[in-house]
C-alpha cells in the first residue's frame, strides 16, 4: 500500500512538470546581415568589421541575446582580419566540431548564435589559443565610467540617431525628449506642439575614439541647420535644430562652429540651450530606421567642414 502510494506521487509531479511550459527566449532582432552570420553562419569580410581595431575597455556581447562573450583584456591582435580573443567569460562560448573535422566552430552557449572558429597552437599569446570572431555577431558595451554624452536635436530623431549610432566613437545611441516642462512625456504628446519637448538624440561617446567636436562636426553635416520651427517637412518646435550641451567646453565649442558657419555664408538657427533632464522615448523609436531597414527622408550627409 505504501508502495502504491508513493508510485503515484511519482506519477503527479511528473506530469505536472511535463505540462509546463517555458516561456520562449526572446532574441534581439536582427538584420539581414546579421541572420546570415548568426544563424546562417556565414563570415564577414577580412578587416571589415567594427571591432577589429577596438581597443577600448569593455565587454563584448552576443548581438542576439546580449550574453556576454568576452571581455576586451583578452583581446588581441593576430592581424588576421577579425577580432581575436585567447579567451572567453567562463561558460560563455560553446565549441563544436565542423561537419569536416577540420575546425572548432564556436557559438554562443545561451542561444547558438554563430560567432566564428577557435584555434590553437599558433602562439600568438601565452594562452596559446584564438577565437577569431565575426564583429557582427557582437556588440561592445564599454565600462561606463570613461564614457561622455551628447544631446543633440536635428529634426526627427529617427534620422538623427541614424546618422550618429554609425559614426566612429558613438558606443550608445537614444532617442527621446528635452527642454519641456512635462515629466516623462508621451510621443503623443510631444507631437502635439504643446509640451515644450523637443526631439532629441543622446549621444554616449568615447573621447578616447572621437571627440565633441567631431560628432558636432556631423550633426551639422546631417541637417539643415538654417531651417526655422522645423526640419524639412516636419513643422513644429518639436523639430527645432538645437544643441543641449553639458558643460562649458560643449557650450564653446558650439559657438564656434556657429561662427564658422556664419563666415562660410550660411545662418545657422540652431539654438543653445543648457541640457535639461533628458526623457526616453518609447521602445519602437528607438534606432527605428535600422528595424525597419530604411534610410531618412530629410537627415542627408552633406560635406560642410
Amino acid at each position: 500500500m505504501k508502495l502504491n502510494f508513493v508510485l503515484i506521487i511519482l506519477f503527479t509531479i511528473t506530469q505536472t512538470a511535463c505540462n509546463q511550459t517555458s516561456k520562449p527566449m526572446k532574441y534581439n532582432q536582427l538584420t539581414p546581415e546579421e541572420q546570415a552570420v548568426i544563424l546562417n553562419k556565414a563570415t564577414e569580410r577580412p578587416y571589415t568589421g567594427e571591432y577589429v581595431d577596438n581597443k577600448t575597455e569593455g565587454t563584448y556581447v552576443c548581438k542576439q541575446c546580449n550574453a556576454a562573450l568576452y571581455l576586451s583584456n583578452d583581446k588581441f591582435d593576430s592581424h588576421c582580419g577579425w577580432p581575436s580573443f585567447d579567451d572567453e567569460i567562463k561558460g560563455a562560448v560553446k565549441r563544436i566540431t565542423d561537419a569536416d573535422g577540420r575546425r572548432t566552430e564556436i557559438v554562443c552557449s545561451n542561444c547558438g548564435g554563430h560567432l566564428g572558429h577557435v584555434f590553437t597552437g599558433e602562439g600568438f599569446t601565452t594562452k596559446n589559443t584564438r577565437h577569431c570572431v565575426n564583429s557582427i555577431s557582437m556588440k561592445f558595451i564599454p565600462n561606463k565610467n570613461k564614457m561622455e554624452k551628447a544631446y543633440f536635436a536635428s529634426g526627427c530623431f529617427w534620422g538623427t540617431e541614424y546618422h550618429f549610432m554609425k559614426a566612429k566613437g558613438v558606443v550608445e545611441t537614444t532617442v527621446g525628449y528635452m527642454g519641456g516642462k512635462t515629466e516623462n512625456p508621451t510621443y503623443k504628446e510631444v507631437c502635439t506642439g504643446q509640451s515644450g519637448h523637443i526631439e532629441t538624440t543622446e549621444i554616449e561617446y568615447d573621447p578616447a575614439v572621437t571627440t565633441f567636436e567631431e560628432l558636432l562636426k556631423l550633426y551639422y553635416e546631417t541637417h539643415n541647420f538654417e531651417q526655422v520651427g522645423g526640419q524639412g517637412p516636419d513643422i513644429g518646435e518639436q523639430y527645432q535644430s538645437v544643441v543641449f550641451f553639458v558643460n562649458e567646453e560643449q557650450k564653446l565649442m558650439t559657438e564656434k562652429y556657429i561662427q564658422i558657419l556664419k563666415d562660410k555664408g550660411f545662418k545657422p538657427a540652431t539654438q543653445l540651450r543648457k541640457a535639461p533632464e533628458f526623457w526616453a522615448a518609447e521602445d519602437y523609436h528607438q534606432e527605428y530606421y535600422d528595424h525597419k531597414n530604411g534610410t531618412p527622408y530629410c537627415h542627408i550627409y552633406r560635406k560642410i567642414f
